[in-house]
């Protein structure tokens, strides 16, 4: 088979493994592959989500999240504006969907003002200028630094940036399967012979870790992020993002209304355990590898009181009546006929210590003499990529 040499080979071009390249060649570096077995970027996880830019304000202060995450938001915005992507800035509120939850949101406006975000309690009043539609018992928490973008743009614009400099190139199609004796990373297109390498593989990160001797720890374990959408003549119910207090036993954020840089307001997503790194239908995306999941779940349902209340209440979502009833606590007026099926579906790879057996809420990097792996991007990582791509540029291997 063919090889190829890298200074740096990256493997995945989602929106980390295009933001770090870009930052890599700002630094002056070149040499530089891509490789990714999709035919184009972020396919996945960054190309299917929901475009909100957070702002900081559910991760723990001393995380990697918290610390990239309102830097990323700021560069982000400042990108889009420089290279005309589309970009609302629309700010982000946060509800209680009864009295019960104003500890919880307290708690979140304290987290927040720990990580630097602005952000401020609103009353009802308050609430009904931003979100005239929005429902909220008591208080509310306005976050205005939250915005919405369309990633599917902002991946196109990154690669062309990467490619444009001719110091990088892209190999679209291009499967990564393990380190061979000689070190190099065999691909489905050749071997790729490289001074350093960054796995950035996404919900096959795991996979790729394990294939050079490291990770054995962690699994990466997929949940379905199913959406919905408000017909065109109810869009008008929302003007920005309406957010319910998370359930803090878990590192979801609930089913919430995003309204999207077209216009369009997206309901969701869920978090439904899932059966395949690629399961976005049904039964689609089911492999060989179904069964093991299947038996991970079942463990951290046994042993994990979150995991359970996840796998509990978030299948019937599956069911309209279900989805419904949660999008209603959230917004005044809605009628069933104001939600209609929608396309996006994500698949979220949420990673799990399998020692502890409990769901990681932060990024992790694993390391070898000439490889860093990172595990667990998952959001905030679209909000944050372009902070933690300088910071992942900083503690590459030598080469």
């Amino acid at each position: 088979m063919p090889s190829m040499h890298a200074h740096t080979c990256i493997v995945g071009s989602g929106i980390l493994g295009l933001t770090l390249a870009r930052e890599l060649l700002a630094r002056g570096e070149d040499g530089i592959i891509v490789c990714d077995k999709e035919p184009g970027p972020g396919r996945h996880a960054s190309g299917r989500n929901s475009g909100v830019l957070h702002a900081g304000i559910y991760y723990a202060p001393d995380s990697l999240r918290a610390k990239t995450c309102l830097t990323g938001n700021r560069r982000m915005r400042a990108y889009c504006r420089e290279r005309g992507l589309p970009l609302s800035a629309c700010g982000k509120v946060i509800v209680t969907r009864d009295p019960s939850e104003l500890p919880g949101l307290l708690a979140l406006r304290d987290k927040a003002q720990a990580n630097g975000a602005t952000v401020r309690l609103v009353d009802e009043k308050e609430l009904a200028a931003i979100e005239p539609r929005a429902i909220t018992h008591g208080q509310a928490l306005f976050s205005p630094e939250t915005a919405v973008v369309d990633p599917k743009a902002i991946l196109a614009a990154l690669a062309k940036d990467v490619t444009a400099t001719g110091r990088a190139k892209i190999l679209w199609g291009t499967k990564a399967i393990g380190p061979n004796a000689l070190g190099r990373l065999v691909t489905s297109a050749g071997e790729i012979a490289y001074d350093r390498l960054v796995n950035v593989a996404g919900a096959y990160a795991d996979k790729l870790c394990r294939a050079y001797g490291l990770g054995a720890g962690y699994q990466l374990v997929p949940f379905k992020g199913v959406y919905r959408k408000l017909r065109p003549q109810a869009a008008h119910l929302v003007r920005g993002n309406i957010y319910p207090v998370p359930d803090p036993r878990n590192p979801f954020l609930g089913v919430h209304f995003t309204r999207g840089v077209s216009g369009e307001v997206y309901i969701g997503p869920t978090s439904i355990p899932a059966f395949g790194r690629e399961n976005y239908g049904l039964l689609s995306g089911l492999d060989a590898e179904a069964f093991s999941i299947a038996l991970r779940d079942a463990v951290l349902f046994a042993v994990n009181p979150g995991f359970r209340s996840v796998a509990l209440s978030e299948p019937r979502k599956y069911r309209f009546r279900h989805f419904f009833a949660d999008a209603s606590r959230l917004l005044r007026g809605l009628s069933p006929e104001d939600v209609v099926p929608a396309a996006k579906v994500g698949i979220r790879p949420q990673l799990v210590d399998l020692r502890k057996n409990t769901l990681v809420s932060d990024y992790v990097l694993e390391r070898g003499p000439r490889e860093l792996h990172v595990l667990g991007a998952i959001s905030p990582a679209f909000t944050s990529s372009m902070a933690i791509a300088p910071y992942l540029a900083d503690r590459l291997p030598r080469a």
